[in-house]
């Protein structure tokens, strides 16, 4: 087992060699344990070096400040600061986060988990430690897929004549999850040639200089050819040395000596430094070296052949959305999709192949994907824009702008909508039906089964007049069958009504369930009828506008009207469900609070999610009705 920590003074004590097999350890060791527990992978892999160095040059123990963009590269700075031990615990419920998390220690300076925040957060804490005249750098680290997003721009403009004690770590890998985009990326890759440049300058010249007579004039003859080449593949760094940094590298990121030199030379510059560094994600593991998008995040997968291990061969959720937006493309040729460098992850990866043409992969850059999609609209196209909602939520405002406003006829395909489990707090998708249902103009549907998302998607696409989202879960899609009760078949024509999926003319309990929930609500209903209670059961369908009518009669009458969400309570369904009816109903939802991490099945029984819980709550709602 590791140490409990690795010290700048003790890593100082190791040579080359000692180093080396020391980043060899921390990377068998973080294999071995993701294989069992699942996490992020090639990320870590590839700057396990880079992490050492780090610890070694500078003191985080002693006023030095690291901030891993994202933080799912943290698992080798999590070892060094003793936490190896704990890794059996890693993403599980109670266990250690795959992020860094401050409240975990104090050396996960700030905590991370969307991209491109790094750097403003660094340049806060240089100035912050400026402001009190405190001693230490602050150290960004950040990948080449987290550069792509404008925040980062934003705080490198703010930063370069500011700011004293600041230095950006580039990790450069030519990944982010999926393959990188953008003019960034080939500019760095213009900056990745500089060393073969240098090196080929200063071998020429020997040579030459070696040759007499002709070496002289053949070298001034040349000047002019050898100075448009440097212009070329050199003088990219004078992009961020205008800005006002001190522009180091490229460096190779699995070279301590190197790294170690420049991180060295770094710490002595009080005006911000930026450093490119090169590594190849996934290091050290052949199939996440040859496969680093597939072994970006994983589930627990047998280290000697590589073969990932796949909880069920149950189509999810995103593969019925991938599936459904092909279908419709091919009928559709006035569509296109938008990903923000998730086409894998949201299930677009077929559609990119099948319609290159229709296909827009925008890099990091959720604000931009938004807009460029209600731009997409205002030309006359039908977007649809599949990501994520924890990552939807950072293009709020031009959800809000350049689409409700203008009443664009935009489709955001909702993907991870409620608890994801593991990647914690940073990444539950709880919120959106908070943050979509008071867009003005906004139709927001929930599906139940994998057969709702195509009325749906088509609903959306084909006859929705203006901006419109559906949500749905991560993990299978379900079908009607395994509710236990017939969810009646939805058509384009009545996506927009709730349907009755229990009747009962006078119960004592209605339940109006949103999307996937249905589920819960239809296992409580039998908990309540074991206890003598009669229970209708109604799933919302559309969660805006919701029509109230097919479930008016039956709730004026129950006793009580009780709504059950995958979102947090705080503006949630349950008060849409309030308003619709002009009466009170008990709202069941997730607190509005952090939601940890753990799985679906931890996180709805910790928060009262589950059909047992749901029974005994609307048991006590009764009882203090009476």
């Amino acid at each position: 087992m590791f140490k409990k920590n690795y010290t700048s003074e003790y890593l100082r004590t190791l040579n080359t060699v000692q180093l080396n097999k020391l980043a060899a350890e921390i990377r068998e060791f973080i294999i071995n344990s993701v294989s069992k527990t699942g996490g992020h992978l090639a990320s870590g892999l590839g700057v396990v070096e880079l992490t050492i160095a780090l610890h070694r040059v500078f003191d985080v123990d002693g006023g030095d400040s690291i901030i891993w963009d994202v933080g799912h590269q943290s698992y080798a700075h999590k070892i060094l600061t003793g936490r190896a031990e704990k890794f059996d615990t890693l993403r599980k419920f109670g266990g250690i986060s795959g992020f860094p998390k401050y409240n975990e220690d104090k050396r996960d300076v700030f905590n991370t988990g969307h991209s491109s925040t790094s750097i403003s957060a660094a340049v806060g804490i240089a100035k912050g430690k400026e402001l009190r005249g405190e001693k230490g750098k602050s150290i960004a680290v950040i990948g080449d897929g987290a550069m792509t997003g404008g925040m980062a721009y934003e705080a490198l403009n703010h930063a370069g004549h500011t700011t004293k004690n600041f230095i950006i770590i580039y990790n450069d890998n030519d990944m982010s999850i999926s393959k990188n985009v953008g003019g960034l990326s080939r500019a760095m890759k213009r900056l990745r040639n500089a060393n073969k440049y240098l090196r080929f300058k200063n071998d020429f010249r020997t040579a030459l200089d070696n040759i007499p007579v002709v070496g002289a004039p053949t070298m001034k003859g040349i000047s002019k050819v050898k100075n448009d080449i440097k212009n070329i593949v050199v003088d990219g760094n004078m992009m961020f040395e205008s800005m006002g940094y001190t522009y180091l590298g490229p460096v190779d990121g699995h070279d301590f000596d190197r790294l170690i030199s420049i991180l060295k030379y770094a710490k002595t510059k009080t005006k911000p430094v930026f450093i490119h560094v090169r590594t190849k994600k996934g290091k050290g593991y052949k199939p996440a070296e040859n496969n680093p998008d597939l072994y970006h995040g994983v589930g627990s997968f047998d280290v000697k052949t590589g073969t990932l291990f796949k909880s069920s061969n149950a189509e999810t959720w995103s593969e019925c959305f991938g599936r459904t937006i092909c279908a419709i493309a091919e009928k559709n040729d006035n569509m296109a999709a938008v990903t923000a460098a998730m086409p894998c992850g949201t299930g677009l990866d077929e559609f990119s192949k099948r319609f290159p043409s229709r296909f827009f992969d925008v890099g990091i850059a959720e604000q931009h994907a938004v807009t460029f999609s209600a731009g997409l609209a205002r030309a006359g196209i039908t977007p649809v824009f599949a990501v994520y909602s924890t990552f939807l939520q950072r293009a709020y405002d031009q959800i809000l702008h350049d689409v409700s406003l203008q009443n664009l006829h935009t489709v955001l395909a909702i993907d991870r909508s409620g608890p994801v489990g593991s990647d914690g707090e940073t990444h539950q998708g709880v919120y959106d039906i908070s943050y979509m249902s008071h867009m003005p103009n906004m139709t927001v549907l929930s599906p139940v089964t994998a057969d709702d998302m195509e009325p749906m998607l088509n609903y959306l696409v084909s006859e929705c007049a203006g901006p419109g989202a559906i949500r749905y879960p991560r993990g299978a899609a379900l079908k009607s069958e395994d509710y236990g009760a017939e969810v009646p078949a939805l058509t384009e024509r009545n996506c927009l009504k709730p349907r009755i999926i229990e009747a009962h003319p006078k119960p004592d309990v209605l339940l109006v369930s949103v999307g996937v929930m249905l589920k819960n609500a239809l296992d409580a209903k039998k908990i309540l009828e074991g206890m003598g209670l009669t229970v209708a059961v109604a799933d919302a369908v559309c969660i805006k506008p919701f029509d109230p009518e097919p479930i008016t009669a039956v709730a004026r009458v129950a006793k009580a009207v009780v709504s059950i969400e995958n979102n947090v309570v705080s503006g949630g369904f349950g008060c849409i469900l309030e308003d619709a009816l002009g009466m009170r109903a008990l709202k069941i939802g997730y607190p509005n609070e952090p939601i940890c991490q753990g799985t679906i099945s931890e996180i709805e029984n910790k928060y009262g999610l589950f059909a047992e819980k749901i029974a005994e709550r609307v048991k006590i709602y009764l009882e203090k009705m009476i």
